[in-house]
Order: structure tokens, then sequence, then C-alpha cells
């Protein structure tokens, strides 16, 4: 039962590796190619960790469009610092800006204040304009900093990294074993959805196409739930007792410490910015 088990995880495990090459990976797009070049590499992933998470906090903090745009520009800074280029700049701000663009369209008519113009009898304010380039600038900051600082790193340092501050080990591994994992689902789904194609299904808006729609998702849900069940035998096979060996132990070095004043260099910027404009 366990050799069986065993090679077949053997197999998933290596379409999936061959399946993460081929695809850019949302959450880790490019970390492999980035690292060489990357002035992060050697930083303590828990400090990656705590430094996006500080810098997140700062930014919610603030209230002003000159700080906001010092800290976009800063984040914009850091991952090109992060060896991930003006191409992954330019497709997280796609990215990010899509979802943000109906929020500046639509947020300042439905804020009372000031007016600023109209359209068709619908006034928009200048308050509900100002609030809404405010959280555009916060998502862009925040996101394109966690980009900079976990997106050039390795899932699993990141995943370690967690559990050493802290975090509950289920929680920890659910990370990791979904990022490991993803990919793989993905690529039973098109399976499936080739296989639909080739019977002659075409997506339309009708009744048909939904309850095919439904079939497609049941199946893929059946068939992670077999893959899941083959996975977890075959670990146990191997000795997993519920936490992954760490073959490298997490350790402060000089490079720790110049990440860390930069750090405080950079929250100081923005108090500064931000003093200054008030």
């Amino acid at each position: 039962m366990c050799d069986s088990t065993a090679i077949e995880a053997l197999e998933v495990a290596g379409a999936s590796g061959s399946l993460a090459a081929e695809h850019i990976h949302i959450l880790q797009p490019e970390a492999g190619a980035t690292r060489g070049r990357s002035i992060l590499v050697g930083v303590d992933p828990r400090l990656r960790v705590i430094g996006s998470f500080v810098f997140a906090a700062a930014v919610v903090a603030l209230d002003r469009p000159l700080p906001l745009i010092v800290a976009v520009a800063v984040a914009g800074v850091a991952v090109l610092a992060s060896g991930l280029g003006w191409r992954r700049l330019r497709q997280a701000l796609a990215a990010i800006d899509g979802p943000m663009a109906l929020v500046v369209a639509t947020l300042p008519f439905t804020t009372p204040g000031r007016p600023l113009f109209s359209i068709m009898g619908y006034g928009a304010s200048i308050e509900g304009f100002m609030s809404a380039v405010e959280i555009a600038l916060k998502a862009n900051a925040v996101a394109l900093m966690a980009l900079a600082l976990l997106g050039s790193a390795e899932l699993p340092e990141i995943g370690h990294a967690l559990r050493r501050l802290g975090v509950p080990a289920k929680l920890a591994q659910l990370l990791l074993m979904t990022v490991r994992y993803i990919e793989v689902l993905g690529h039973e789904y098109r399976r499936l959805r080739t296989a639909m194609t080739v019977r002659g299904f075409r997506m339309r808006f009708d009744v048909h196409t939904w309850r095919s729609v439904g079939w497609l998702f049941g199946m893929l849900f059946a068939r992670s739930i077999e893959r899941a069940e083959r996975i977890g035998e075959a670990m146990r096979c191997r000795g997993f007792n519920g936490e992954f060996p760490v073959l490298t132990e997490f350790a402060y070095t000089r490079r720790d410490a110049l990440f860390l004043s930069a750090a405080l260099g950079t929250l100081a910027l923005l108090v500064a910015v931000r003093l200054a404009g008030a």
C-alpha cells in the first residue's frame, strides 16, 4: 500500500514541479530567476514577513496624499531592488489598479461633501475623490512592498518563517501545501475543460452550460479530495509526524542589520513627510 501510494505521489510531485516551472505563480512570480539579482538574498525571511506587516500598518495609518505617494514610490523602488524588474512591476500595478479604478470612479458619487463635478445630475464630491485616491495609493503601496519582500523569496522559506514567528503549525502547513499543489489543481481543471471541449461543449448563457459547469467543479472537487488522500497516505508512509523538517536554521546576519536599517529609515521618511505636511 505504501509503495504504490508513494510512487503515485512521486509522479504527482514531478508533474506539479514541471507545471510550476512552466506557469507564473501569482503569489511567487519568477522567484527562482530573481534570487540571483536580488539584493534581498540572504535576508532572514522572518524579517521580510515582519517588515511587510509593519510597512502595511504604517501605510494604513497615513491620511495624507503626499506621504502615501512617497510610500508608493518607496515600494516601487523595493520591487525593482528585489530583482523582479519593470515587467513584473507593470503587471502588479495593472492587477492592483484594475479594481481600484472602480473605487475611484464610484466613491466620489457616494460620499457627501463639497461638489467637484456632476454627471447627468449625479454630483461627485471632493471628499469622496480624495478618499478614493487615498485608498488606491494605500493598496498600491502595501501590495508592492509585499511583492518586493515576499515575492522574491522561496515560499517554503516564508512558510517556515511564519512557523518560527508563532503562527500555528497547521496554518503554516496549509499555506505550504496550498501553494505547492494549486497548480496541480489548475492543470486538472484544464484537463477537464479540454475533455469537455473535445466533446463539443461550448460556453453559453443557458441552463445546460450552468449545469455542465456545476458538474465540472463537482468533479474537480471530488478528484481534489482523492488526490489529497493519496498524498496524505504517501506522507505518512515517509514518517510525517505533523512537522516539516527544516534543513537550515534561520540566523541573523550582517545583511539583516542592513535590512533593519533600511526599514527604519523608510519608516522615518514616511513619518517626516507626514509631519511636514501636517
